[in-house]
């Protein structure tokens, strides 16, 4: 899944995009928030991580600005302030979740896959598609109830194949949201990452609908 991290300190933004990458998520950085603005109302993102004291333009502002353009994306705000007030003031904004600094990077991690999950439809950490299983707290995927060996793009489509269900997911849309931005794999590249997924998971369960995309079938 693709989100946003908008976060100011370089340190802590280097950390958790670091953690992100390393739990399966595609990120993008905004240090400041007329960046993260932007962002936000042109990409399409499967969530953000946004910290409320953004230089230029603060968090609330641009949370302000996403949902008044009509962006539903999941949003889980980061701040130093732990005050009720200050939360309220995050979720009358828009939030979804709220993580008062410090905290650790496991629990931003799991709090974000829970977000993306239940935006998908999903209330359980465990989404099945006949035997293939992706337990999403601990970031695996189950075939047979033996844990699958995937590298970190074959997961990232892996996982969003299974959140869409059995619906069909053109190359476009795939890599848009495996994908950081700026990268724009060609088709072979899509092809190489899915034929050998399909060697992993068995070719029947990835169905190629021809001028349209992939789709996921559930499988005994």
């Amino acid at each position: 899944m693709r989100v946003l991290l908008a976060e100011d300190d370089a340190e802590l933004a280097r950390q958790l995009a670091s953690a992100l990458a390393a739990a399966g998520f595609a990120v993008d950085h905004a240090a400041d928030g007329a960046d993260a603005e932007f962002r936000g109302q042109t990409e399409d993102y499967d969530a953000a991580v946004l910290d409320l004291g953004l230089p230029g333009m603060d968090g609330l502002s641009v949370l302000d600005a996403w949902r008044a353009g009509g962006r539903r994306l999941p949003v889980l705000v980061l701040t130093a302030r732990g005050r009720w007030h200050d939360k309220l003031a995050g979720f009358d904004a828009g939030a979804d979740d709220y993580l008062v600094k410090p905290f650790p990077v496991e629990e931003l991690v799991l709090r974000l896959r829970a977000l993306v999950r239940r935006a998908s439809g999903h209330a359980h950490p465990r989404i099945a598609r006949g035997a293939l299983v992706l337990d999403d707290n601990a970031g695996r995927f189950l075939l047979d109830d033996q844990p699958l060996s995937l590298t970190a793009q074959e997961h990232r489509i892996l996982a969003y194949l299974v959140h869409r269900g059995e619906a069909v997911v053109s190359r476009a849309e795939l890599g848009e949201h495996v994908y950081e931005q700026g990268y724009d794999p060609d088709s072979n590249v899509l092809d190489v990452l899915i034929g050998r997924i399909r060697r992993k998971i068995g070719a029947g369960r990835i169905v190629t609908e021809r001028g349209k995309g992939f789709r996921l079938v559930s499988l005994p």
